[in-house]
Protein backbone atom coordinates (compact mmCIF):
# COMPACT_ATOMS: atom_id res chain seq x y z
CA UNK A 1 0.00 0.00 0.00
CA UNK A 2 2.74 2.37 0.74
CA UNK A 3 4.10 1.65 -2.72
CA UNK A 4 0.76 2.46 -4.29
CA UNK A 5 0.44 5.71 -2.36
CA UNK A 6 4.03 6.61 -3.19
CA UNK A 7 3.48 5.81 -6.85
CA UNK A 8 0.20 7.65 -7.00
CA UNK A 9 1.65 10.63 -5.17
CA UNK A 10 4.82 10.58 -7.22
CA UNK A 11 3.10 10.24 -10.60
CA UNK A 12 0.10 12.42 -9.82
CA UNK A 13 2.05 15.49 -8.83
CA UNK A 14 4.54 15.66 -11.74
CA UNK A 15 1.79 15.01 -14.27
CA UNK A 16 -0.16 18.03 -13.02
CA UNK A 17 2.98 20.20 -13.05
CA UNK A 18 3.81 19.01 -16.55
CA UNK A 19 0.32 19.92 -17.70
CA UNK A 20 0.62 23.38 -16.14
CA UNK A 21 4.07 24.01 -17.64
CA UNK A 22 3.02 22.68 -21.03
CA UNK A 23 -0.03 24.94 -20.99
CA UNK A 24 2.06 27.99 -20.06
CA UNK A 25 4.63 27.14 -22.73
CA UNK A 26 1.94 26.83 -25.39
CA UNK A 27 0.34 30.06 -24.23
CA UNK A 28 3.67 31.90 -24.45
CA UNK A 29 4.35 30.45 -27.92
CA UNK A 30 0.91 31.51 -29.12
CA UNK A 31 1.41 35.01 -27.65
CA UNK A 32 4.78 35.35 -29.42
CA UNK A 33 3.26 34.30 -32.75
CA UNK A 34 0.34 36.74 -32.33
CA UNK A 35 2.66 39.62 -31.42
CA UNK A 36 4.88 38.80 -34.41
CA UNK A 37 1.90 38.78 -36.76
CA UNK A 38 0.66 42.11 -35.38
CA UNK A 39 4.13 43.63 -35.77
CA UNK A 40 4.33 42.38 -39.36
CA UNK A 41 0.89 43.77 -40.16
CA UNK A 42 1.85 47.10 -38.59
CA UNK A 43 5.04 47.21 -40.65
CA UNK A 44 3.14 46.55 -43.86
CA UNK A 45 0.60 49.26 -42.97
CA UNK A 46 3.37 51.76 -42.19
CA UNK A 47 5.21 50.93 -45.43
CA UNK A 48 2.10 51.40 -47.58
CA UNK A 49 1.08 54.62 -45.78
CA UNK A 50 4.39 56.32 -46.44
CA UNK A 51 4.21 55.54 -50.16
CA UNK A 52 6.90 52.86 -50.23
CA UNK A 53 4.94 50.58 -52.55
CA UNK A 54 4.06 53.27 -55.10
CA UNK A 55 7.53 53.89 -56.67
CA UNK A 56 7.50 50.40 -58.16
CA UNK A 57 4.88 51.54 -60.66
CA UNK A 58 5.87 53.69 -63.61
CA UNK A 59 3.15 56.29 -62.98
CA UNK A 60 4.56 57.63 -59.70
CA UNK A 61 5.48 60.98 -61.25
CA UNK A 62 1.94 61.49 -62.55
CA UNK A 63 0.47 60.79 -59.10
CA UNK A 64 2.98 62.89 -57.12
CA UNK A 65 0.99 66.16 -57.04
CA UNK A 66 -2.17 64.37 -55.86
CA UNK A 67 -0.28 62.61 -53.06
CA UNK A 68 1.68 65.69 -52.05
CA UNK A 69 -1.17 67.27 -50.12
CA UNK A 70 -1.86 64.13 -48.14
CA UNK A 71 1.78 63.34 -47.38
CA UNK A 72 2.64 66.81 -46.12
CA UNK A 73 0.09 66.52 -43.31
CA UNK A 74 1.78 63.36 -42.03
CA UNK A 75 5.17 64.69 -41.00
CA UNK A 76 6.22 65.84 -44.47
CA UNK A 77 7.94 62.62 -45.53
CA UNK A 78 5.60 61.97 -48.46
CA UNK A 79 5.52 65.67 -49.32
CA UNK A 80 9.30 65.83 -49.44
CA UNK A 81 9.44 63.19 -52.16
CA UNK A 82 6.77 64.94 -54.23
CA UNK A 83 8.56 68.30 -53.88
CA UNK A 84 11.82 66.80 -55.16
CA UNK A 85 10.47 65.56 -58.51
CA UNK A 86 9.21 68.82 -60.12
CA UNK A 87 12.25 70.88 -59.18
CA UNK A 88 14.86 68.29 -60.13
CA UNK A 89 16.77 68.69 -63.37
CA UNK A 90 18.58 65.55 -64.48
CA UNK A 91 21.65 66.10 -66.63
CA UNK A 92 23.03 62.94 -68.19
CA UNK A 93 26.80 62.95 -68.46
CA UNK A 94 28.45 61.12 -71.39
CA UNK A 95 29.99 57.80 -70.28
CA UNK A 96 33.53 58.06 -68.94
CA UNK A 97 36.21 55.41 -69.27
CA UNK A 98 39.20 55.83 -66.97
CA UNK A 99 42.17 53.60 -66.23
CA UNK A 100 42.62 52.53 -62.63
CA UNK A 101 45.83 52.86 -60.67
CA UNK A 102 47.73 49.64 -60.13
CA UNK A 103 51.01 47.91 -60.87
CA UNK A 104 49.62 44.90 -62.70
CA UNK A 105 47.86 44.67 -66.03
CA UNK A 106 45.83 47.68 -67.08
CA UNK A 107 42.39 47.88 -65.48
CA UNK A 108 39.64 50.26 -66.54
CA UNK A 109 36.43 51.60 -65.11
CA UNK A 110 33.50 52.66 -67.25
CA UNK A 111 31.19 55.05 -65.46
CA UNK A 112 27.85 56.48 -66.52
CA UNK A 113 26.12 58.90 -64.17
CA UNK A 114 23.55 61.68 -63.96
CA UNK A 115 24.00 65.01 -62.22
CA UNK A 116 20.93 66.39 -60.44
CA UNK A 117 21.05 70.19 -60.65
CA UNK A 118 19.47 72.41 -58.02
CA UNK A 119 16.23 74.20 -58.81
CA UNK A 120 16.74 76.84 -61.48
CA UNK A 121 20.43 76.00 -61.95
CA UNK A 122 20.09 73.53 -64.85
CA UNK A 123 21.50 75.80 -67.56
CA UNK A 124 24.45 76.86 -65.42
CA UNK A 125 25.32 73.25 -64.52
CA UNK A 126 25.00 72.13 -68.18
CA UNK A 127 27.29 74.94 -69.28
CA UNK A 128 29.88 74.06 -66.63
CA UNK A 129 29.72 70.28 -67.10
CA UNK A 130 33.35 70.17 -68.36
CA UNK A 131 34.42 71.69 -65.02
CA UNK A 132 32.69 68.83 -63.18
CA UNK A 133 34.35 66.24 -65.41
CA UNK A 134 37.74 67.90 -64.88
CA UNK A 135 37.24 67.74 -61.11
CA UNK A 136 36.26 64.06 -61.23
CA UNK A 137 39.06 62.82 -63.52
CA UNK A 138 41.89 62.89 -60.92
CA UNK A 139 39.74 61.17 -58.32
CA UNK A 140 38.65 58.41 -60.68
CA UNK A 141 42.18 57.86 -61.98
CA UNK A 142 43.50 57.40 -58.44
CA UNK A 143 41.06 54.60 -57.66
CA UNK A 144 42.51 51.12 -57.27
CA UNK A 145 40.63 47.92 -58.11
CA UNK A 146 40.45 47.22 -54.37
CA UNK A 147 38.52 50.47 -53.87
CA UNK A 148 35.67 49.02 -55.91
CA UNK A 149 35.22 45.94 -53.72
CA UNK A 150 32.39 45.64 -51.26
CA UNK A 151 28.85 46.87 -51.03
CA UNK A 152 29.77 50.33 -49.73
CA UNK A 153 32.17 51.09 -52.60
CA UNK A 154 29.53 52.64 -54.87
CA UNK A 155 28.23 54.75 -51.97
CA UNK A 156 31.72 56.07 -51.19
CA UNK A 157 32.40 56.86 -54.86
CA UNK A 158 29.04 58.61 -55.20
CA UNK A 159 29.64 60.74 -52.10
CA UNK A 160 33.11 61.75 -53.28
CA UNK A 161 31.77 62.62 -56.74
CA UNK A 162 29.04 64.77 -55.16
CA UNK A 163 31.57 66.50 -52.92
CA UNK A 164 33.94 67.27 -55.81
CA UNK A 165 31.10 68.45 -58.05
CA UNK A 166 29.86 70.82 -55.36
CA UNK A 167 33.42 72.03 -54.79
CA UNK A 168 33.94 72.70 -58.51
CA UNK A 169 30.68 74.59 -59.08
CA UNK A 170 29.97 75.99 -55.65
CA UNK A 171 27.50 75.06 -52.93
CA UNK A 172 23.87 74.71 -53.90
CA UNK A 173 24.47 73.98 -57.58
CA UNK A 174 24.45 70.16 -57.55
CA UNK A 175 21.90 68.30 -55.43
CA UNK A 176 22.94 64.73 -56.17
CA UNK A 177 24.96 62.40 -58.37
CA UNK A 178 23.15 59.29 -59.56
CA UNK A 179 25.41 56.45 -60.71
CA UNK A 180 23.80 54.51 -63.54
CA UNK A 181 26.59 52.10 -64.51
CA UNK A 182 29.89 51.29 -62.84
CA UNK A 183 31.77 48.62 -64.77
CA UNK A 184 35.28 47.47 -63.93
CA UNK A 185 37.27 45.72 -66.69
Amino acid sequence: MSDEKGDAGATGEPVEEAKKKGGKGRLIAIAVVVVGMLAGAGGVWWYTQRGGAAPASGDKHAEAPAEGGEGQGEGGEGGEASKADPSAAYIEVPPMMVNLRGGGPAKFIKLRFIVVAAEGKTDVVKARLPVILDALQPFLRELRPDDLNGSAAVFRIKEEMLRRSAQALGKGMVRDVLIQDLIQQ
